[in-house]
């Protein structure tokens, strides 16, 4: 009999600000296709409402706290909740969190508000209250493990497994050292390392994440396996509709905050500009930084060649990667990274920065450290000037892609929890 799994997130399509919910939404799509029931426990308001024209890729049907999918072995229990994750538009709120850490000056109430900026209102109460309704809705189910994405979900993992004595198993898509560098919000640093020590098993999307769990957070290096995250090829290879323009366009796609890099991509992109005057550099998505980064492409006087889309989903971001020539990740600290492969997807070469863990495992990727924004402009340039480079990066690249299934990773999974349960 295949292992049933409660699975705990906090994201799940369309419900995402980020690659959690795209992992756990191509993580358990594989699982589901290995035959291996699962049960997803998600926070979310009540009922559940998707965007007006857009249908859950999940295809989520039914009422109050059940769903079903069109995945035939998993079924969704949305747990009522009024908090949204990584509320955008407060980044003046996170922005003087940082200020106060950094100049010392750092209180409680700069806690607060910071942790409430980032997190959405009410943070503390949310992760307690999803612990408790966790607890109600595993009396309910049948499962044999517990397996729990992020660390707001580590606390109902850990107090499910304490109940019912099923072993836990969390999976680490991003630490609060990747989100915050040094200065780390110590009550989710906190939580993370509770987590981490409680589970059977910690799950980890990349050898770099691990290296910090293992050195920051203490967990046992026999405990935290890798598995990487990856990526559906749909076999689309040209762009939906024709080049018209005459510019070269260079693409960040992620988050606007100081984990992704912004401020070195602009940089970068103005080194860009004193070379070649016929480029167009797109930066999509929402965060923190993100009118801070447009100040920035305004001071350096390239605001004009910079455009921003905000938060895009569906359709759009597959339109963002067929206009794009380069898919740029300049992140500062990045577990895995799972926008290459869908660039690469699209047939657009890719640089990324080395502190991230598609770095370690990619070769047919251009890299670069995060920092040296003279180099990083270089690359681009010699991308989008020598046409041999830039195709022999996207078709050696889309073919090293491919080798990054969903499916591989749900085996891998599978794998895991074997062992847990066998006691081996």
């Amino acid at each position: 009999m295949k292992t049933r799994t409660l699975m705990l997130g906090w994201e799940f399509p369309p419900f995402i600000s980020g690659g959690l919910g795209t992992a756990c939404y191509g993580l358990t799509k594989a699982m589901d296709r290995l035959g291996m029931p699962v049960t997803f426990v998600l926070p979310r308001a009540m009922p559940i409402r998707f965007p007006a024209g857009e249908e859950s890729p999940a295809g989520m049907e039914g009422s109050g706290e059940h769903y079903q999918t069109h995945l035939r072995h998993m079924r969704i229990r949305a747990i009522p909740s009024t908090l949204t994750p990584y509320a955008p538009g407060q980044s003046q709120a996170a922005a003087s969190w940082r200020r106060a850490k950094a100049t010392g000056a750092a209180t409680l109430e700069a806690l607060g508000e910071a942790t409430r900026a980032v997190y959405g209102p009410d943070i503390r109460q949310e992760v307690q209250r999803y612990a408790v309704r966790v607890m109600e809705v595993a009396e309910e189910e049948e499962f044999d493990v517990i397996h729990a994405h992020d660390w707001m979900t580590f606390p109902a993992g850990i107090a499910v497994s304490a109940r019912t004595g099923k072993p836990l198993i969390v999976q680490v898509h991003s630490t609060e050292f990747d989100r915050s560098g040094e200065h780390v919000n110590q009550y989710v640093y906190d939580i993370e390392r509770q987590g981490v020590h409680a589970a059977a098993k910690v799950i980890a999307v990349s050898n770099y994440t691990r290296n910090i769990l293992i050195n920051r957070y203490g967990a046992p290096p026999e405990k935290v396996e890798v598995v990487y995250n990856g990526v559906e090829f749909n076999g689309q290879t040209e762009a939906s509709f024709p080049r018209t323009w005459p510019d070269k366009t260079v693409l960040f796609l992620g988050r606007v905050t100081m984990q992704k890099g912004p401020e070195y991509f602009l940089f970068a992109a103005k080194r860009v500009l004193e070379k070649m005057d016929n480029v167009k550099f797109v930066m999509a998505g929402d965060g923190d930084m993100l009118y801070r980064s447009i100040e920035l492409a305004a001071n350096l006087g390239i605001g004009h060649r910079v455009f921003f889309t905000r938060f895009l989903r569906g359709a759009d971001v597959d339109r963002a990667y067929q206009m794009a020539d380069l898919y740029v990740m300049p992140s500062v600290s990045e577990p895995f990274g799972i926008a290459p492969l869908e660039a690469l997807q699209h047939n657009v070469p890719v640089l990324v920065s080395k502190t991230s863990g598609i770095a370690e495992t990619f070769r047919n990727a251009l890299k670069v450290d995060f920092w040296d924004i003279n180099e990083m402009a270089n690359k681009m340039v010699a991308v989008l000037r020598y046409p041999p480079l830039q195709e022999m990066l996207r078709l050696e690249g889309r073919k090293e892609a491919l080798r990054f299934r969903w499916e591989d990773s749900a085996a891998r999974v599978s794998d895991i929890y074997q062992h847990v349960l066998s006691g081996t």
